[in-house]
């Protein structure tokens, strides 16, 4: 089978893909052959001509819906506007998250607050209005981007490691909820990649270490990385694909780290 044949007629639903690892993931399927309800934040204009630009590239039918991840009605209406697009939603990709770094005793409540509902309660939101549609259709593969952090902790990230930890759990119970049908959930846990999210992070370590940009990323990937090499949002598109191919039916409940030895440690 092609790669452009993989996923010929299936209709996904990508959270927080106009732009980062969301949008690579959206377009590995959109090559693959399916049709993406693109979902995030940014310039409406610029929205629309990622939209366009890549269904030019890809030849699929590529549309956008604005839900905001903190409403829970909003979430449901873009699921729902998938399936009325595209006749069914066969796909859900739970990528949206945000971040922020404190120690827990000065962590702003409202960040916590923000992080728990974007990152992991969205993703309840989205199964939940997702699972009926696949059980109709009788396929589905729901993805949520986890982290690293589901599986390891580091400090001054509490709400995101919480969050993350939270995903990998709600990844085993939707893939035991879903096993005796044809509908997998899995996990994936990326590592370091060099995103607007982490590029934030290492301008502020170059900014303590008083070194230049490109030494405070080694500095990052020293620490946590045994690789030194940066995850690319392509990898993650490919492990994405896989996990919704035939070879990957009986893959389900697992949290598969793409971490460059992170998690061996």
């Amino acid at each position: 089978m092609s790669q452009t044949a993989l996923l010929k007629g299936r209709a996904a639903l990508v959270t927080g893909s106009t732009s980062g690892i969301g949008l690579a993931m959206a377009r590995a399927l959109a090559l693959a052959g399916a049709n993406v309800m693109l979902n995030g934040l940014g310039d409406q204009g610029e929205i629309d001509k990622t939209r366009a630009a890549l269904a030019a590239e890809t030849g699929q039918d590529i549309r956008y819906h604005g839900a905001n991840m903190l409403k829970a009605e909003e979430i449901a209406d873009a699921v729902q506007k998938t399936d009325e697009a595209f006749g069914s939603v066969d796909i859900l990709v739970n990528n949206a998250g945000i971040q922020h770094v404190s120690p827990l005793e000065s962590f702003p409540e409202d960040k916590w607050d923000a992080i728990i509902a974007i990152n992991l309660t969205s993703a309840f939101h989205a199964t939940k209005a997702a699972l009926p549609k696949m059980r109709r259709g009788g396929w589905g593969r729901i993805i949520n981007t986890a982290s690293a952090h589901g599986l390891v902790a580091s400090v001054n990230k509490g709400a995101y490691v919480a969050a993350k930890h939270g995903i990998v759990g709600l990844t085993k119970v939707t893939a035991l909820e879903t096993a005796e049908e044809p509908i997998t959930c899995n996990a994936i846990n990326p590592g370091w990649v060099r995103t607007e999210l982490v590029e934030r992070q290492i301008e502020a370590k170059a900014g303590d270490l008083g070194c230049s940009v490109e030494d405070a990323a080694k500095e990052i990937l020293s620490e946590k990385q045994p690789s030194m090499e940066f995850v690319t949002p392509e990898q993650l598109g490919g492990c994405l694909v896989f996990l919704c191919s035939p070879a990957a039916d009986q893959i389900t409940g697992i949290s598969l780290p793409v971490d460059g030895g992170w998690t061996a440690r």
